[in-house]
């Protein structure tokens, strides 16, 4: 009998979950099979929604077709994209450009803060740690107008590094390293002591190999967060051709629909084949400095 309810509630977690799995990827999955769509074919599929949301309609009225599998493939959007408008390689260019130093300066500035908090405890450790907790709760709009005029005071408002900068320094990487680092038994630090390893020693040496799959997590979760960031580059950027990929994508008009789902999908590229080479190393570092208590 406990046999069968087992199994029956494994049955239903399994059905719950791949229910869950299916409605998540039906988006990126008619993303990508409608890039291979004729203008025509997606304006007879999609055309009632895009013309309501032209007409500014909080409704649609006609029944919308969803295909997954298009009448003829054709690759004239990619064509587009890469050979006739070389503005779209360009903002995915920019992309690169602004969210690659992100990644490396936050996750060299998470390593060697983390590292600070998880090997001196005190008052004022625990003080600024808190401090770190409160602007990781706070959302990026909060901290948008301190992050213009200080850009503005130092002179770099209206550049990459206003963005760059801010994003070096965000709370989020500091505050998943430190909780992994403090699972490092303090045994290992005294018997490196004891064999004469100096600070950078104990950090190069026995911190930073153990924490591979946290710091992989941290930087594919970093690069997902700012690759598809938005507020910043409207706000921190006056030159349209400095911004991003992800700002541009909202200016393709309604006559170009079948050009946004392949700059879409292009634009997809990075973030999955990130996310895929690093799946296990995320879900480790989440998971184990998740379990960490302090």
């Amino acid at each position: 009998m406990n046999k069968t309810k087992h199994l029956f509630r494994r049955l239903v977690m399994t059905f719950v979950a791949a229910l869950f799995a299916i409605s998540f990827l039906i988006p990126t999955v008619l993303t990508i099979s409608n890039s291979f769509m004729t203008q025509s074919e997606i304006s007879s599929n999609y055309g009632s929604v895009f013309n309501a949301a032209k007409d500014g309609k909080t409704y649609i009225s006609e029944a919308v077709n969803l295909k997954f599998i298009p009448d003829k493939v054709t690759f004239s959007q990619y064509i587009t994209t890469f050979i006739k408008s070389p503005e779209y390689l360009l903002k995915f260019w920019n992309s690169v450009i602004l969210v690659v130093p992100i990644v490396i300066l936050q996750v060299g500035v998470a390593a060697v803060a983390a590292y600070g908090f998880s090997r001196w405890r005190g008052k004022v450790r625990d003080s600024i740690f808190f401090f770190y907790v409160i602007l990781m709760l706070m959302p990026y709009q909060v901290t948008l107008v301190p992050n213009y005029l200080v850009s503005e005071f130092l002179g770099i408002l209206y550049t990459r590094w206003a963005i760059i900068f801010p994003g070096a320094f965000a709370p989020f990487s500091v505050f998943l390293l430190t909780k992994f680092m403090r699972r490092i038994p303090v045994s290992q630090i005294e018997a490196a002591k004891l064999d004469g390893s100096s600070e950078w020693q104990i950090f190069t040496r026995i911190y930073l190999p153990q924490c591979r799959s946290a710091l992989y997590s941290i930087a594919i979760l970093v690069f997902i967060d700012y690759w598809n960031m938005v507020e910043q580059p409207l706000i921190l950027l006056r030159d349209a051709n400095m911004q991003p990929l992800s700002v541009y994508l909202s200016t393709i008009n309604s006559g170009e629909i079948g050009l946004a789902f392949a700059v879409a999908t292009i634009y997809m590229i990075p973030s999955l084949l990130l996310f895929l080479h690093g799946e296990e190393y995320l879900v480790e570092g989440i998971a184990q400095s998740g379990s960490v208590k302090g």
